[in-house]
């Protein structure tokens, strides 16, 4: 792995974990789904004109568009619009460190549904990933954090899994920022008629400096620019080596949001986090070729 590979890595690790503390701003000074549906409309026009002056056009195969309206609704409707409402009341570090369960939960469906086989390393891996994920969440609970917005949570990362398992069908042909944009565009439509009914009939907001600047980061840094890097960094590399990067979002995620928001870390926050990083970097180098990885095409 080179050293643009690597300086990508930890820059899109950085993006990815730090949407988390921004997030947590906005939906401290307003409404979760409409804020959300905003940055997905502002996210996605922006990703499709970028794209039409590239070239690129929205014609994608039938399994793209598929893939593409089902990334959209679960990474972006369901994962992101679920994270939103459950951080009115859960900590960014404690969302941050959830969600990044996600690479153990791809990697045990892939077992169980696909067919695909993990070497020892990576078995023990997703049980220890699970294991320090468990500790941490009961921890918290018992420290008073809200199960309902650790559930839904939960659910957002179930949902993220899935959103990953398409994500290769629907820039397999191309387009990928016109794909990128697309999806952006499905979840803006689909959590638009949430905002309507739960959020329009009271909404008051004020655009105070904090909540502007969060809403413009998260929807450039985080949605568009992130997306961009981590496509690169797979065609670079490919997917598998791509995901060892993964390990390094729990540790951002809790450092990001202690340093910007004073959130409390505790000794088992911090036990918990290194046994998931650690887990989550076994499962991706046991999917590991033995001797050369072979690259998407």
């Amino acid at each position: 792995m080179d050293i643009r590979a690597m300086l990508a890595g930890l820059a899109f690790g950085l993006m990815w974990s730090s949407a988390f503390t921004s997030a947590r701003m906005i939906v401290a000074e307003a409404p979760p789904l409409t804020a959300l549906s905003l940055r997905f409309l502002v996210s996605g026009v922006i990703g499709i004109a970028i794209a039409y002056a590239l070239g690129q056009r929205a014609r994608l195969s039938a399994a793209q568009w598929r893939a593409t309206v089902i990334f959209g609704l679960c990474q972006n409707a369901l994962y992101l619009g679920l994270n939103f409402i459950a951080m009115q009341t859960v900590e960014a570090s404690l969302a941050s460190i959830v969600a990044s369960t996600m690479p153990l939960w791809v990697a045990l469906v892939g077992v169980s549904f696909f067919g695909q086989t993990v070497r020892p390393i990576g078995w023990i891996g997703l049980i220890a990933g699970i294991a320090g994920a468990a500790l941490i969440m009961g921890t918290r609970v018992q420290a008073g954090a809200d199960p309902f917005g650790l559930l839904l949570c939960a659910v957002g990362v179930a949902s993220l899994s899935a959103a990953t398992l398409s994500v290769r069908v629907a820039s397999g042909g191309g387009n990928r920022l016109m794909v990128v944009g697309l999806q952006m565009m499905v979840g803006s439509i689909a959590l638009l008629p949430f905002a309507m009914i739960y959020e329009f009939p009271t909404l008051n907001v004020t655009l105070t400096p904090r909540l502007t600047l969060a809403f413009l980061y998260t929807t450039l840094i985080p949605g568009l620019l992130a997306t961009l890097v981590w496509f690169w960094l797979v065609e670079r590399i490919g997917a598998v080596r791509a995901a060892t990067f993964h390990f390094l979002n729990p540790f951002f995620g809790v450092a990001i949001a202690a340093l910007l928001l004073g959130e409390t870390i505790g000794p088992l926050d911090i036990v918990g986090v290194a046994i998931i990083a650690a887990g989550i970097l076994a499962v991706q180098l046991s999917k590991e070729a033995p001797q050369t990885e072979k690259r998407p095409a």
